[in-house]
């Protein structure tokens, strides 16, 4: 009767034991998966400090601002290209800073200029090239764009007025710090560029 009762309460403790040690590894192991998917949750999330102050800013993927990007990046690729003061080293540099934003076919149209005395005739007679973006076009799925402006050449004598259209694709590319869009826009061409009636 002793030795039956004492196989109980052993048989008894095994069970409590084996009970509290499976609770302890499902609790400790509950416990991690939480851990780890808050510190994954709070690594996806950015935040901004205002003096002493954290925002919580949100991080998006590209896909949902890829459209804005693109719309950008040709705006400032026409912004370099085409906004010239009457200063080489100006019209330099902001050819240089259009050449990491476009392949190719940018070169060549940036050659084409310097052959036909347009670059020099800038500086020669101090005139000033702007271009004003009226519209952009853009179809995502092919990445094509259409890109409609106005270019103003501002003489001493006169100010010239020239309707703009370009067209082109894009591609993705690494981000960099020329090219922080990440994007590159291939086989560019000028559409239109013609004289406008004052």
């Amino acid at each position: 009767m002793i030795i039956q009762s004492l196989e109980q309460k052993t048989r008894l403790a095994l069970t409590t034991v084996l009970v509290a040690v499976c609770s302890s590894v499902i609790i400790c192991c509950f416990t991690m998966w939480k851990c780890f998917s808050f510190i994954s949750e709070e690594r996806s999330q950015i935040y901004v400090i205002d003096g002493d102050i954290p925002f919580l800013a949100e991080r998006t993927k590209m896909e949902t601002t890829f459209l804005v990007e693109a719309k950008a990046h040709i705006q400032l690729f026409h912004h370099y290209f085409f906004n010239l003061p009457p200063d080489n080293n100006y019209i330099e540099w902001a050819m240089g800073k259009a050449m990491y934003m476009a392949d190719a076919t940018a070169l060549r149209q940036k050659k084409a200029l310097e052959e036909s005395g347009f670059l020099s005739d800038l500086v020669s007679s101090s005139a000033v090239a702007t271009l004003v973006c009226d519209s952009i076009s853009f179809d995502e799925r092919q990445k094509r764009f259409t890109y409609y402006g106005t270019q103003l050449i501002k003489r001493k004598s006169n100010t010239k007025r020239r309707s703009l259209v370009t067209s082109g694709m894009l591609e993705s590319v690494p981000r960099s710090h020329n090219n922080p869009h990440g994007l590159m826009i291939t086989n560019w061409r000028t559409v239109e560029n013609n004289d406008l009636n004052h």
